[in-house]
């Protein structure tokens, strides 16, 4: 009697278990555009990459990776379907595509409206508003602008811009100019918020304006690794994006784990700083408003170029170089402590996280 009910309790756990369903199979994200075959593979947090490597076949030669980042990206191959069956590979993606966004017009606006604490008036492109602000400007802080590289010679700059790195195969020069102008709005003499910062460029989009996530994800790698190679405060500025990427998002939450800030457009991100200017973004992802219609700044094409462009790419260098001048006048706090002493200086209103930024 009692081996028969050992018996049937056992029957019925071996038939729980055979009924279990499977757990559904990972497949490989699409990206909304592509530039190449690549795949970029995202493991588990403390997942083992030589390991993992190690179990499909693959070599470390065969790969790109990253410090900042548990993953690893390669082109497409048979070894697919043995990394989407492994226990510790979180997500495949495919290597999407990073894009700019501007449009070109001709008249200015912005710095004023960093200082004032009232309405503008007058005309956008006449360069004649007021911009208050501390000597400090910046100084002593690093902004790493990941984008299509800056012309480090612009008059703008007084040598204060370096070439940092480049991703991607390019020349190591702005042949498109939307680097060259978020640099001038996060630090020119002229256009710039933070007039004494250190800019440095990170090529990771090519002079038509696009490139691949994993390069993107490369330059923030190089840019975060800087922190601790210079020991100054660290800012990150990203004008550029693109369809949703795990890999993209979890490169930029590991910089700022490292005390490093990023501005960007908005996301699902917490703790970082993002702003918006013109819709479609907008919504619960957005911490602060900046200036980004008709900015006025540098541009690549002379060391005396100016260019107006509009877009959330001007809005992010505004708050990129307000980061950069309040860690200059009051000191260095953490990427969650900046957002929010940023947001609190803000001028608010009601509506979608209705806070303009503001320098005092």
């Amino acid at each position: 009697m009692h081996f028969s009910t050992s018996f049937t309790v056992l029957a019925l756990l071996v038939s729980s278990v055979l009924a279990a369903p499977a757990a559904p199979r990972k497949q490989v994200k699409k990206a909304e555009k592509t530039l190449n075959n690549r795949l970029i593979v995202t493991l588990k947090d403390g997942a083992d990459r030589s390991a993992v490597l190690s179990d499909v076949g693959l070599v470390s030669a065969a790969i790109d990776d990253w410090e900042i980042l548990n993953a690893f990206s390669r082109t497409t191959s048979p070894f697919v379907d043995a990394l989407l069956a492994h226990d510790d590979v979180l997500e495949i993606e495919e290597d999407g595509v990073a894009t700019i966004f501007a449009t070109q017009t001709n008249a200015p606006w912005g710095l004023a409206r960093l200082s004032s604490t009232s309405k503008l008036s007058g005309s956008a492109s006449s360069l004649t508003f007021s911009y208050t602000y501390d000597d400090a400007a910046g100084s002593g802080v690093n902004v790493y602008i990941v984008d299509t590289g800056i012309r480090t010679t612009h008059t703008q700059f007084g040598g204060r811009a370096s070439w940092g790195a480049t991703f991607g195969g390019y020349a190591n020069a702005d042949g498109n100019g939307h680097g060259t102008h978020v640099a001038g709005t996060i630090g020119g003499s002229q256009y710039g918020v933070a007039k004494a910062v250190s800019l440095f460029a990170v090529k990771v989009l090519s002079d038509a304006g696009s490139g691949t996530f994993s390069d993107v994800i490369s330059g923030i790698n190089w840019a975060a690794s800087q922190k601790a190679v210079t020991g100054r405060p660290t800012i990150i500025s990203l004008s550029l994006g693109g369809s949703a990427s795990t890999a993209v998002d979890s490169a930029v939450s590991s910089a700022t784990g490292l005390g490093v800030h990023v501005v960007l457009l908005p996301s699902a991100l917490r703790p970082l700083l993002m702003l918006v200017l013109l819709s479609p973004n907008y919504g619960s992802v957005v911490d602060i408003w900046a200036p980004g219609q008709d900015v006025i700044s540098s541009y690549g094409t002379s060391d005396t170029a100016t260019a107006s462009l509009s877009g959330t790419s001007m809005a992010t260098p505004h708050i990129s170089g307000l980061a950069a001048y309040l860690i200059s006048v009051s000191g260095d706090r953490t990427p969650a402590a900046l957002s929010t002493y940023i947001q609190s200086l803000s001028l608010k209103s009601s509506g979608t996280v209705n806070y303009l930024a503001h320098n005092a």
